[in-house]
């Protein structure tokens, strides 16, 4: 990720360490953020100060470490309000499962979780937790409460924790962190898109044959969430309809996550209006008749003794292309071919009715990997991009969305 420096040099941020293994990153964040010339000021929890020193945060940072809501020397003068007010972000990292309870709840017990209350800014947390703790339904409650009221919340990596269990819970790379931060400055910052609407699919569809089995495809979803995430960078309010693959939401962007093609057809309608939809899933297209209940067992390995009848999957693409109201002003394909790509994404432009086709050969490592080459096909001709990472991909085509919405704008 390249740095603005220009940008990020007048930004500060409000980073409450709570109390976990993973606190010692916080100081690494601190540093790192410090590097791309964010400031930062720390609130330590009591339970943070078992894993980290009042006096490292504060050197680090070059600013007091505040702990104590009853400090009488900062409350003469109401700091725990002025504190929480006096960044443009709050960063909550670690963030342990109690923090994440606090803040749902709306608890104000201590310095940190009245903070929370007390802010008009916006908060980050940055979960940190063993497995268990982060699969539980209350923190999962948590989660989703803190997301409807408006807050932004990373998805924990998956990898082994410190207590020897494996699974997600361990918190992101700082410099994951740290890009997520800067990308919430640079979409506050962008105006270009503000004030539209966009709806992103990713990822694949599960279509199931019984409660075991199920076909799919092997969709990433990386390409669709770099797009959903350079969308929102740019000011654009989004919509991300993905189905099941194991990505990071990105920050400021509104998910809704599904599984069968049915689902991700009435999550798109029910989305609208918009003015710009992007479908970059790979959406099945046929779905067995019938679902069994049970397991379906074979009479044995070397006779397969059932058939499976399919019925075809709603068009979710042409369904928006041709709608007669609610239109989105830009509605954008993509084709997945292994030959002739071109030539096939040409022919479903024009039967599909969209305005671009996103083509794109998968005969290698496209659907799993981290670059892409694509062509976009319109009914203006061809244009053709060299092979880059995914977000490079997403960033370019945010900014000619972005530039075709703004000539049609002119052009009225």
């Amino acid at each position: 990720m390249r740095y603005n420096a220009a940008l990020m040099s007048d930004k500060s941020v409000l980073l409450v360490v709570g109390g976990g293994i993973a606190a010692y990153k916080s100081l690494e964040l601190v540093r790192e953020l410090s590097r791309r010339r964010i400031s930062s000021r720390c609130i330590l929890t009591r339970a943070g100060q078992e894993f980290v020193t009042q006096l490292s945060v504060a050197t680090l940072t070059g600013e007091k470490c505040y702990t104590e809501i009853f400090d009488s020397d900062d409350e003469v003068t109401m700091g725990h309000i002025q504190l929480s007010r006096s960044a443009d972000l709050i960063v909550v990292c670690p963030a342990t499962a109690d923090l994440l309870s606090k803040a749902a709840m709306g608890l104000a017990n201590d310095l940190a979780s009245t903070a929370f209350l007390a802010s008009d800014k916006p908060i980050l947390f940055v979960p940190a937790m063993n497995v268990r703790m982060w699969e539980n339904p209350a923190t999962q409650r948590n989660v989703e409460q803190l997301k409807r009221d408006g807050k932004f919340v990373l998805h924990p990596d998956k990898g082994e924790m410190a207590c020897g269990e494996f699974g997600y819970g361990r918190l992101p790379e700082v410099t994951i962190i740290c890009n997520e931060i800067e990308r919430f400055f640079e979409s506050k910052a962008a105006t270009d898109l503000t004030g539209k609407h966009a709806i992103v699919t990713a990822g694949p569809t599960i279509e199931p044959l019984d409660p075991v089995r199920f076909i799919s495809n092997r969709s990433s979803g990386r390409q669709g969430y770099a797009i959903a995430s350079a969308l929102s960078n740019l000011g654009a309010k989004v919509t991300l309809i993905s189905g099941p693959v194991e990505l990071p939401v990105p920050l400021g962007v509104e998910c809704h996550k599904v599984e069968t093609a049915i689902q991700m057809s009435e999550a798109v309608h029910n989305s609208l209006p918009a003015e710009i939809f992007v479908g970059v899933a790979a959406v099945a297209d046929w779905r067995p008749a019938n679902c069994a209940d049970t397991k379906v067992k074979v009479k044995g390995k070397s006779q397969v003794d059932f058939s499976i009848t399919f019925l075809e999957n709603p068009d979710i693409l042409q369904s928006v292309a041709k709608l007669t109201a609610n239109r989105p002003e830009l509605v954008i394909g993509f084709a997945a071919e292994t030959n002739d790509v071109v030539e096939h994404a040409r022919e479903k432009l024009f039967r599909k009715g969209c305005d671009w086709i996103v083509a794109n050969d998968v005969a290698g490592d496209a659907m799993g990997g981290l670059e892409n080459e694509v062509t976009i096909v319109s009914k203006e001709g061809t244009k053709s991009w060299p092979r880059l990472n995914k977000n490079e991909v997403a960033a370019r085509m945010a900014r000619q969305i972005t530039d075709h919405l703004k000539s049609r704008t002119d052009a009225k």
